[in-house]
Order: C-alpha cells, then sequence, then structure tokens
C-alpha cells in the first residue's frame, strides 16, 4: 500500500526528487560547475573583463542602442550573475569610507585584496605600503600573466595590477616629481622614484615586469629616457625580453614564444564610435518666458541622432582581436595556466566627456572581446571569465519625454543630454549631470559581477569588490600574501 503525503504519494515525490537530481546535475556539468568540486583536468585559468565605468545604466544604454529593449548581449547571457559593493577609504583617515571610487582605488581592491584611498596604484592609503597583487603572485607560482586595455597600459586600472605608485599619473620618468593636470601643478611620487629606494614609474615597472602580454596604448610612456638615463623605458623593456609591436599588422605577425608589448597609440586609443558629427551631450535650451518662470514658455531639447563610426579608430586593433591574440600568446605550451586581466576603459572615458557613443561603442567592444573568451573556454573548460566594472558613472538613462509633461509645464533635464535612436526606433535620453566641470564624475553605485558556469559555487550574489581578489586567487591556487590579507 502506498501512503499519502497529503494527497501526493509518496512514491511519486521520491521518483520526482530523483529525477530532480539528475536533471540538476546534467545543468551542473553542462555548465561546468562540476570543476568547483573536482580537481582541474587542465591548467587553470581565469580572465578578469573589466569595463571601466560599466554600471547597469551603460549597460541598458548600450544594449537599447545596439540590440534593442528586448535583445540580449552576450553578457546578458552568463549564467552567474551578482552585485559588488564598491569600497574607498579616505587617505587622511583610513578608518572612515568615501563612497565613490576612482579606477586606480577600485582596481587595487581588485588586484590586491586589499581597500585603499583614491588615486592609489597597489599601495596602501596613508602609511604608502607596497601591496602584492595577482600578477604577482602568479608570477611567483609560474602562472602566465597579461593586461589588455583599450587605455594606455600605463592608466590606472591595467596599472594596478602591476605597479606600486602612491599617485596614479606618474606614468613615466618625466612625471614622477611634479605633474601638470589642467593646468594645476601637483606633487607627484617623489618617493616611488628608484633612487629613493622605490620602484620608479609605471612604465618603468612594466619594463621590468615578468608580464608576458602588455597590450594597449601609451606610446608616449616609453619614449622618456628611463631614470638611469641609459636608454628608454622602451628599450628598457626590449632589454628585458618583450617584443614591441605598434600596428594591427605586426600584431597579427606577433611571434607566439616571446614576451609582447603592444602600442597601438600614443595615449589612450581611439574609441569605435562617436556622436554625429562629434556631437556630445547638449544642454536643453530654455525658451525667453521658461527664464523668466519655469512654468512659463517651454524648451528646446537637442536633436535626436544615431551614432556614426570614429574616423580616428581606423587602424586600431579591437578589443576582441587584442584579447585573442593575448589568449594565444598564454596559452602557447601552458600546462599551468595564466591570469588575464582586459579592460574596456573608454566607457568611462567617454562618460567623462559626456560622449554617450563613444561609450555605448566601447560597451560593445567588452562584449566582442567576452565572446572570444567564452570561445576559448570551450577547448579550455577549466577557465574562469569574470565580467565587472571598476565603479558607476556619470550617464543615467532618462524619460525622454517627462512623466509630468501631462500638467503642461516645460520640465526638463538640468544636465547635459544625449537623445540617440535606438535599434527599436525609439528614442534613448542620456543624462549627465554631477558636475559644471569639463568632466563627468564617477558615482557610487555598487556595479554588476557577471561569470561563465566556472564561477557557480565561487561567485556570492552580493560580494565587496576586494572578494573577487579572492576569488581569483582561490580558483588558481595561489598562496595569499600576508599584505593581501590585513584589509584596512
Amino acid at each position: 500500500m502506498i501512503k499519502e503525503l497529503g494527497n501526493f504519494p509518496i512514491s511519486r515525490v521520491c521518483i520526482v526528487f530523483f529525477l530532480g537530481l539528475i536533471s540538476m546535475a546534467g545543468a551542473l556539468q553542462a555548465d561546468g560547475i562540476n570543476s568547483v568540486d573536482t580537481e582541474a583536468r587542465g591548467p587553470r585559468n581565469v580572465i578578469l573583463i573589466v569595463g571601466d565605468g560599466m554600471d547597469d545604466h551603460q549597460i541598458t544604454i548600450a544594449r537599447n542602442y545596439l540590440v534593442g529593449a528586448r535583445g540580449r548581449l552576450s553578457m546578458d547571457e552568463l549564467p552567474v550573475r551578482g552585485q559588488v559593493q564598491v569600497l574607498t577609504i579616505s587617505e587622511e583617515d583610513p578608518s572612515l569610507p568615501v563612497f565613490v571610487a576612482d579606477s586606480a582605488n577600485s582596481a587595487t581592491s581588485m588586484s590586491t585584496g586589499v581597500v585603499t584611498s583614491r588615486g592609489r596604484l597597489a599601495t596602501t592609503a596613508k602609511t604608502d605600503q607596497d601591496l602584492t597583487t595577482i600578477v604577482e603572485m602568479a608570477e611567483a607560482a609560474g602562472i602566465r600573466t597579461g593586461l589588455v586595455a583599450t587605455a594606455s597600459v600605463t592608466d590606472a586600472t591595467p596599472a594596478a595590477f602591476v605597479a606600486h605608485t602612491r599617485f596614479r599619473f606618474c606614468e613615466d620618468p618625466a612625471n614622477m616629481v611634479e605633474i601638470e593636470y589642467s593646468g594645476i601643478k601637483m606633487e607627484a611620487c617623489p618617493a616611488d622614484l628608484i633612487s629613493n629606494g622605490g620602484l620608479g614609474s609605471v612604465s618603468e615597472q612594466i619594463a621590468a615586469s615578468d608580464l608576458e602580454v602588455v597590450l594597449g596604448g601609451g606610446a608616449q610612456h616609453f619614449e622618456p629616457m628611463n631614470e638611469s638615463g641609459t636608454m628608454t623605458v622602451r628599450e628598457q623593456a626590449e632589454a628585458n625580453g618583450f617584443y614591441v609591436v605598434t600596428t594591427r599588422e605586426e600584431l597579427g605577425n606577433a611571434p607566439v614564444d616571446k614576451k609582447l608589448l603592444g602600442l597601438f597609440a600614443e595615449s589612450t586609443l581611439p574609441p569605435r564610435l562617436r556622436g554625429e558629427g562629434g556631437r556630445a551631450a547638449e544642454m536643453p535650451t530654455p525658451s525667453f518666458l521658461n527664464r523668466i518662470h519655469w512654468y512659463l514658455g517651454s524648451v528646446e531639447l537637442p536633436e535626436v541622432m544615431e551614432c556614426e563610426s570614429n574616423p580616428e579608430f581606423s587602424g586600431t586593433p579591437t578589443l576582441k582581436e587584442m584579447t585573442e591574440v593575448a589568449l594565444k600568446q598564454l596559452s602557447y605550451e601552458n600546462e599551468r595556466g595564466f591570469f588575464l586581466m582586459v579592460e574596456s576603459a573608454s566607457i568611462d572615458k567617454e562618460a567623462h566627456r559626456r560622449q554617450a557613443c563613444g561609450s555605448v561603442g566601447e560597451v560593445e567592444q567588452l562584449n566582442e572581446a567576452l565572446d572570444s573568451a567564452l570561445k576559448f573556454s570551450e577547448t579550455h573548460p577549466d577557465t574562469l571569465i569574470i565580467v565587472t566594472a571598476d565603479h558607476g558613472h556619470a550617464a543615467q538613462l532618462v524619460p525622454d519625454e517627462s512623466l509630468f509633461s501631462k500638467t503642461g509645464i516645460a520640465v526638463f533635464t538640468p544636465g547635459h543630454l544625449v537623445r540617440l535612436r535606438g535599434a527599436d526606433g525609439a528614442n534613448i535620453a542620456v543624462n549627465y549631470a554631477t558636475t559644471d566641470f569639463f568632466a563627468e564624475e564617477h558615482t557610487g553605485v555598487q556595479v554588476p559581477i557577471l561569470a561563465n558556469g566556472v564561477g557557480f559555487g565561487r561567485v556570492p550574489v552580493m560580494l565587496h569588490q576586494t572578494e573577487i581578489f579572492s576569488i581569483m586567487v582561490d580558483y588558481l591556487g595561489l598562496e595569499r600574501a600576508e599584505t593581501a590579507a590585513a584589509n584596512p
């Protein structure tokens, strides 16, 4: 006689439960989750893809423009999804939080597992101690490493994985004592001079590093003489075994068995897209009556536009191409695995300039680089792919027509506005209103974290940014450095 559980036979409960377990096990295996509790079938790899300034607004704006509201980007299909709380502390009082990060301190959180203050590269706030990075840990363990960016390779995000300076703008030997930014002179990094016992500028530290692959912009930071005055920084890199390429063609023909340094622009690589005729966000224009009283008159919004190809981008290697070369270099005859950081930098840089089209094109570039990483993981299943952002940014998706327009009052954004024609044919209104300076600022919003199936059981749904470091270090089986364990 079959016992009843309520009105449902226990035998059926057992059968359904058993079938559910079989189905779940099959799904886990298909997504690569079985690697969590078993030994790796081959070398373990980590690919960290960072969209600089890529919070949910930037992703949504790009999705709406590129594929429409019902479309999907490759990152939308990643099975592991969570949120990251970005942490920053005060330089003067490290016990106090600062709620809006910059790329230097947020990249340092990911590269070292330690929270620091804004502007610092792999160094502690106030005490100025160097922090061991995942790149240094991996190299010490015989695991290959690489950095790819659409920014200068000396810029904050890639630099935080390989260099140690108190200030992110100490990018070459000429900028170590004093830096001029927008006509303002600031103290740089005199304590980091080699003559003062430091490691030198960012470009010098890259040139002296054990990295196998470094690709991006920043040629101007390798042209000065090194601190000793014996050779240029580029010559120093070549003396350390780097094969240097400067064009897309040279990149495609680079030898696979040599350390590779690619410098494809003087500074940041040109963005793929721009606004029509180079247009950026513009201020709405209120009528004369509206200036007298906001209840009166009307307002003229900027004209709707579509994005166009940026002519300056012609001949520039895409992020996808650089990523594929890096994967080829790092996996060649490799039995120990690798760590690769890939950054789409100008999601952030174009948002600073109020260039929505530029940011959209760089989200598209990141998505294409992700496609290459996912394809690589098909033949290298022990590859953990993480997609995240360092911090949020100014661009907001706002109503093209205000909800309050029914009142008859000319309600409009107080900030700069871009209106794009999306893939669906509808207007996408993007607002910039963080500052009245020539550049917009970051925001303090939490950012997304996405991963492939290997991330199941490893990437939680909510984490602090420093925990990304721990996830990557644990997956690669690296020994934790003492400096990274003591998190202020």
